[in-house]
């Protein structure tokens, strides 16, 4: 069963949740966020990329860059600017974009869980990024971002938030992106046990993105477990901030690639070479091809847009990994062809989300890049069933969007 918890939420005043809530830390860039902040002395870009208040030159894992963190986290709880609730809740975290609308819980998500595979994790995560995010909560004592996890949805859960949303959210308001955020409450005791009661009967939970917070808040609280010798278990480190949402209310875009050279390979080599495990097409040469089904890929190389489609029997199609898109394009092209061998580290390919378009590829192929490639959307159901045979997915093969806001909502470690 999966093991959640109300907790005592900091988050904004009504009046300042729009100058507060800012992007997550890994949407932008450091320059992106300098800018971002000029006019906003508020957000929370303060607290996760706080190198934008030091100089440019900084290295961002300087141990001044922590600290800062921590010293404006506490100048806004000190300024009133955020506020912390006086008993455990939960919340509601609803985000609109477009046709999408998505509803999850916000809660506390166990360490204990996370250990034990309750939570089930689909990637790898990277130690420079791992030890960045441990350093960043325990310098600031707190879940700055949350994990977006997401369960197999359950009835009696979709009734009972739609009840929910009967009542007056805290905050509603749409961001600079056009993405509509609204946020309720939940303080009463009956409620928070009714959730806790139906949570008891939720096997598992999926990491459907932030496997390094999640891996960072537990690391955390391990060391103070260990740390502590009157440790009961309750303390809030046995616990990360998370939104949870039904699986099936998820929204996951394409996730896609650039190529900066062809490996040293001629053009008629490479195509010549792709057509060994491709069929290649030329639907309309001028216009992005985005992919409608498995097993084909867009192509945009010479200033074309080509439609790919695996050969059959080229990839294991029983085998849950390697059958997925993102799996095939890097073992029959990228890795023989293109010889990127660890995508996770090669810095001779980028990743594209959905979210940006298809025009993105073109527009850096026809800038100097080689060639770029868009992919069929991995499902919601083939990351679980990753996840539940213990298997990992290759590196970046889901976009979620729309993306949580950072700000909102902050869980202290003590």
């Amino acid at each position: 069963m999966a093991k959640i918890k109300s907790f005592k939420g900091v988050r904004p005043t009504q009046d300042l949740i729009t100058q507060v809530a800012s992007p997550p830390y890994d949407v932008l860039n450091s320059n992106e966020a300098r800018i971002m902040v000029k006019s906003k002395p508020y957000s929370f870009l303060h607290v996760v990329k706080p190198e934008v208040d030091l100089p440019e030159n900084i290295d961002h894992y300087d141990e001044a860059v922590y600290q800062k963190g921590r010293e404006n986290l506490y100048k806004m709880i000190q300024e009133n600017i955020l506020i912390q609730d006086s008993e455990p809740c939960y919340y509601l975290y609803q985000l609109k974009m477009g046709n999408i609308n998505q509803v999850g819980l916000v809660a506390c998500a166990s360490i204990e869980d996370y250990e034990k595979d309750i939570i089930k994790k689909h990637e790898h995560t990277r130690a420079d990024k791992e030890a960045d995010r441990i350093k960043h909560v325990d310098t600031l004592n707190a879940n700055t971002g949350p994990v977006f996890l997401t369960y197999k949805a359950v009835d009696e859960m979709n009734k009972l938030v739609s009840d929910i949303m009967k009542d007056q959210p805290i905050y509603d308001f749409t961001a600079e992106d056009e993405i509509q955020h609204t946020f309720w409450k939940i303080g009463d005791q009956a409620i928070i046990k009714l959730i806790d009661h139906i949570f008891e009967k939720i096997d598992y939970l999926y990491v459907a993105d932030g496997h390094h917070r999640s891996a960072s808040g537990t690391k955390v609280g391990q060391r103070r477990r260990a740390e502590n010798p009157t440790h009961t278990g309750e303390e809030e480190y046995n616990y990360f901030l998370a939104v949870i949402f039904p699986h099936d209310q998820l929204y996951i875009m394409d996730y896609n690639r650039v190529v900066k050279d062809l490996n040293g390979l001629s053009n008629d080599k490479f195509i010549e070479m792709v057509k060994e495990k491709f069929i290649i097409e030329k639907p309309d040469p001028k216009e992005p091809y985005k992919p409608s089904e498995l097993h084909t890929f867009g192509m945009y190389f010479m200033g074309k847009w080509f439609k790919l489609t695996a050969i059959k029997n080229t990839f294991p199609q029983n085998d849950p990994v390697k059958s997925l898109d993102v799996s095939i394009l890097q073992e029959n092209l990228l890795k023989p062809i293109l010889g990127i061998g660890d995508p996770r580290t090669d810095d001779r390919i980028d990743f594209v989300g959905g979210i940006r378009g298809l025009e993105e590829l073109s527009k850096r192929v026809d800038a100097g890049e080689a060639v770029a490639f868009s992919l069929f959307p991995t499902s919601i159901e083939q990351l679980m069933a990753i996840a539940d045979a213990g298997e990992v997915m290759p590196p970046k093969s889901t976009w979620f969007e729309p993306k949580l806001r950072s700000g909102v909502i902050v869980h202290l470690l003590d």
